[in-house]
This record gives C-alpha cells, structure tokens and sequence, in this order.
C-alpha cells in the first residue's frame, strides 16, 4: 500500500466514527458538530478521488451554512430530550429487522460489484485542461438527467410536507385557498369610499376672524 492507502484507511475510519457519533449522542449539538467532522472527512476522500469541486462544494455549502443553521435552530428551540426520547424503545421491535434488512440489501448488491479488492484500481491520470466540474455537469445533465430531476420533485415535495406537518395543528395559522383566490376580481379587492374633508383652522387664524368682527 502506498501512502494515500493509508490516508484513505484514516479518513475512513474517522468518517465512520463520526457517522456512528452522529446517531448516537445524546446532545444534538455533540451529534451536529460530529455530522461536522463527517463532512470535513468526506471532503478529504473525495479529495484523494480527485474530485475537487465536490469536496470544496461540500466544506461551502454544507458546512458553511447548512449545519450553522442546523446549529442554530437546535440551540434556540431548547429541545425537550427527555420528551424526545419517549416511545424510542417502543418503535425497536419494528425498526430493528427493517435496518437489518437494509444493510443486507445493500451489502448484497454493493459488496461484490464495489467492494472486491481485484476491481480496486488507481485514478488515472487526466490530460492538462480537464476539469472535474464541466465532467460532473456533463454526467449531471446528460446520463444521469432523469435521476436528477426525479430528486428534484423528491426535494419539492418533502419541502411541502414538511410546511403542512407544521401548519396543521397550529391555530394562528392563516389558509388561503387557490381557488378561491383566482376568483378575486378588481372590484373585490379596492373600495372607493367617499368621505368628507376636515379642514382644521388655525388657532391664530381664527382668533383674528374674531377681532375683526
């Protein structure tokens, strides 16, 4: 093994604490700063994969600002754990076999295909001028355009679900009906009202109408 084996065996196993802390603490500030630590390690494989854009993409966007604000919203809400953890136990006997099932599926299919020491082969060097970015856009956009847009709509409508679960039970929450709102006309929305001019004299003013008469 040469030195970015090792490199890569590190950051593997760094990465893998890092997740496993993730789902473990009990804080949720101790689980968002090791969610940090994943990303920073995550960028450091991706590296090694020669894959520049999405490492530095990664450390901009995710933990540059996603996970800020993930500690944000945490710190701020004072989030009840002990009331978070009720039912935890509860939900095991169901959770348990369908996480089990899961790491079977994806060993079955990932194990043989990505995993076999015998497929395992250095990068090859790129000619001068590639870059990793205009590749990534160009799989994005074209063999793989289905699969982006599909998480697109999937992004879409978890972004809706999640404002009605939390509009639902609130009761100062205002509706607008769509329907209903496309039936406004201009008539219904501005009223003229007519009403009569107040003119205010002033003090001086009217003290002189008195003298001069």
């Amino acid at each position: 093994m040469n030195f970015n084996d090792y490199v890569f065996y590190v950051l593997a196993a760094i990465l893998l604490f890092a997740g496993l802390r993730v789902i473990t603490s009990r804080n949720p500030v101790h689980a968002a700063l090791h969610l940090v630590l994943a990303f920073f390690t995550a960028a450091g494989i991706w590296l090694l994969l020669e894959a520049e854009f999405l490492a530095i993409a990664l450390v901009l966007v995710y933990v540059g600002a996603v996970m800020v604000l993930f500690l944000f919203v945490v710190m701020m809400l004072d989030i009840n754990l002990d009331k978070l953890r009720e039912g935890f136990w509860e939900a095991l006997p169901i959770a348990l076999p369908v996480g089990i099932l899961m790491t079977l599926e994806m060993v079955m299919i990932l194990g043989s295909k990505h995993f076999g020491v015998d497929r395992v082969a250095a990068p090859t060097p790129h000619p001068a001028g590639y870059s990793n970015t205009a590749e990534l856009g160009r799989q994005l956009y074209t063999d793989y355009l289905l699969p982006f847009e599909l998480a697109s709509v999937v992004l879409l409508v978890a972004i809706v679900a999640a404002i009605a679960l939390t509009l639902r039970d609130r009761k100062d929450s205002k509706f607008i009906d769509p329907a209903e709102q496309v039936k406004v006309k201009r008539a219904d929305r501005i009223r003229m009202v007519s009403m009569p001019a107040d003119v205010e004299i002033p003090a001086a003013a009217e003290t002189e109408g008195k003298d001069k008469a």
